[in-house]
């Protein structure tokens, strides 16, 4: 690894630390109905401008970057690669963003962020 594009394992905790409240943050609001945390697609904007909630857009690019700088030191961010699957989910038999994240929420307070979850078993 080259050193010039190392992070110091503090910064690394910090960035893991603001992801983590701002994540919480975002996950509460969109449990309680808002839509736009897991993908950019908002189709009830009443702004009109196809980027409904800009704190969720800023926290997936977060994510995306938390995501690189981890892997690249050898230690993974779970809490970051889950939310970025979790991004990927759509479909007809898409469980919905506020259910998604109720069921994000159960699982990060219950500590299971980071395990596989049931075999078979959908997570939310």
């Amino acid at each position: 690894m080259d050193p010039h594009n190392t992070i110091d394992p503090e910064q690394l905790e910090t960035l893991s630390r603001v992801f983590a409240n701002q994540l919480l943050a975002c996950l509460q609001e969109c449990a309680s109905g808002r839509h736009g945390l897991f993908s950019d697609y908002e189709p009830f904007s009443d702004e009109g401008d196809g980027q409904a909630w800009p704190e969720a857009a800023r926290l997936r690019e977060l994510a995306f970057a938390l995501q690189a700088i981890s892997h690249q030191s050898g230690e993974p961010n779970a809490l970051s690669d889950e939310f970025l699957d979790l991004c990927t989910i759509h479909g007809e038999s898409h469980p919905g963003e506020p259910r998604l994240a109720r069921s994000f929420l159960g699982r990060i307070e219950r500590g299971e962020v980071g395990t596989p979850t049931e075999t078979g078993k959908k997570p939310w």
